[in-house]
């Protein structure tokens, strides 16, 4: 398992290089992840000091750090 959270951080990484920024809904939904795939995956990239998190009202919005 840790090996697909490891792969899917890297999709969400690369989508985020491209698109800067996007909701936990619209990672769930471009790069085909079920909801707690996409979460396991920002929660590695967070850990890493890779991406911010923000809430706003009822979603949280993934900033990548360059």
């Amino acid at each position: 398992m840790i090996n697909i959270i490891g792969e899917n951080a890297g999709k969400v990484w690369d989508y985020l290089n491209e698109n800067e920024t996007a909701t936990l809904v619209n990672l769930k939904k471009d790069l085909d992840l079920k909801g707690e795939q996409a979460a396991f995956s920002v929660g590695w990239l967070a850990r890493e000091g890779c991406v911010t998190l923000e809430k706003r009202g009822t979603s949280v919005k993934v900033k990548l750090n360059k």
